[in-house]
């Protein structure tokens, strides 16, 4: 004999429990009255607890520059702006302080890239010269050619028409670049560099130099420059009817 089939129980229909009657506040968004100890309402879930509207501000506090309220002891708002205004002024101090350093070394980086080219003055001028051997035979291109300074302390200058950089110069002493030649005069051996800039301003540097025949070069890195005048300061081969000799000086530009 096979086993029954298996009959699931009817369902049973109960009455429900009456709801219970809870008195209390009523909820502000539906109404419904809760128990006191509730927080949150039975019926929408909306919170109970009625949280104080903030005091009304003083008329003044609703003026410039009182109207923003200032929290004491909250967020910390007021010692984060110190803060941020300290950094920027000391950013702008170091900005002032720090500009010239950091345009020189840009320049210097563009120097050491770009390449350059020669430049001759517009005018040449000497404070004393020995006959024979004028100031404009320091800048004629000729090795054998010189610019006769009858002594220490004389100068040579050299006007140019338009403003330039001036990378670096290249000097040439002696009377020649032959070497029996060279020693027949003095020459320079320390020359004062002075550069006037277009706006005023001097740049001196003291250049010294080997007593030897052929270029010699002087890394300036100075722009805006319109003058360039050498004074020479000591010498080799000083003796009488000896004149200090300068065979050539070559000025380039960043190009």
């Amino acid at each position: 004999m096979q086993p029954a089939k298996p009959v699931a129980p009817r369902p049973v229909v109960r009455a429900s429990a009456v709801e219970e009657a809870q008195d209390g506040p009523p909820c502000p968004r539906c109404g419904t009255p809760n128990l006191p100890e509730r927080r949150f309402c039975r019926r929408c879930a909306a919170p109970l607890t009625v949280t104080a509207a903030a005091p009304e501000l003083p008329w003044w506090r609703t003026r410039w520059p009182f109207r923003r309220r200032v929290r004491i002891g909250g967020s910390g708002n007021a010692l984060r702006r110190t803060i941020a205004l300290i950094v920027l002024l000391a950013l702008v101090v170091a900005g002032v302080l720090l500009y010239p350093l950091g345009k020189n070394a840009y320049q210097d980086v563009l120097d050491k890239l770009g390449s350059t080219a020669p430049v001759s003055p517009s005018l040449t001028t000497a404070s004393a010269a020995v006959e024979g051997h004028p100031a404009s035979a320091a800048d004629d291109g000729l090795s054998n050619t010189y610019w006769g300074a009858p002594a220490i302390g004389d100068s040579v200058d050299f006007t140019f028409r338009t403003p330039f950089r001036l990378v670096d110069l290249i000097v040439h002493t002696g009377a020649s670049a032959d070497p029996e030649q060279f020693r027949q005069q003095a020459r320079p051996l320390v020359l004062a560099l002075e550069v006037t800039a277009s706006d005023g301003e001097v740049h001196r540097k003291q250049v010294t130099l080997n007593d030897q025949p052929g270029p010699q070069t002087v890394a300036t890195g100075i722009s805006d420059v319109v003058q360039v005048k050498l004074t020479v300061r000591e010498a080799a081969g000083t003796g009488p009817g000896r004149t200090v000799a300068l065979a050539e000086v070559e000025f380039f530009k960043r190009t």
